[in-house]
């Protein structure tokens, strides 16, 4: 029982260091989307437009990472590589849907996630990540 213990508590350590790694990922193209530092613009600042964004990239993320975790195998490395490997997916096609949102949108998504006043478009961006992992978790489900 012990034995069992400690192997959860070391799979538990291992899942939490891959999602902590893929979180500041996540804040890193956050931060690279808008003008400006990120932790600025949200702890000084108190930009809500960038607080909706980075919490929705580090909501993707954890759904995306849970449902990882739940559907791996009993194989602790093969359920961290999956786990690995379904985060960055989620990161990049979370990336790229804000590339695409700014691009087919007028102006640049980026200047407007950095003025006081929330922008609608914030929304539509934080809503597409959040689609983006569910739909990453139905595709690992």
């Amino acid at each position: 029982m012990f034995q069992q213990l400690i192997s959860g508590l070391s799979a538990a350590i291992a899942y939490g260091v891959i999602g902590a790694v893929l979180m500041a990922l996540g804040y890193v193209l956050v931060d690279l989307a808008t003008p400006g530092k990120l932790r600025d613009l949200i702890w000084v600042h108190r930009n809500a437009n960038a607080a909706i964004l980075l919490v929705s990239g580090l909501l993707g993320v954890g759904i995306i990472l849970t449902t990882a975790i739940a559907a791996s195998s009993d194989q602790l490395v093969l359920g961290l590589v999956g786990t690995l490997s379904y985060g960055v997916l989620g990161l990049i096609l979370m990336g790229l849907s804000f590339l695409l949102i700014d691009a087919l949108t007028p102006g640049k998504l980026g200047d407007e996630l950095s003025t006081p006043t929330i922008h609608p478009g914030t929304w539509v961006s934080a809503g597409a990540h959040v689609v983006i992992a569910t739909i990453i978790a139905a595709a690992i489900w």
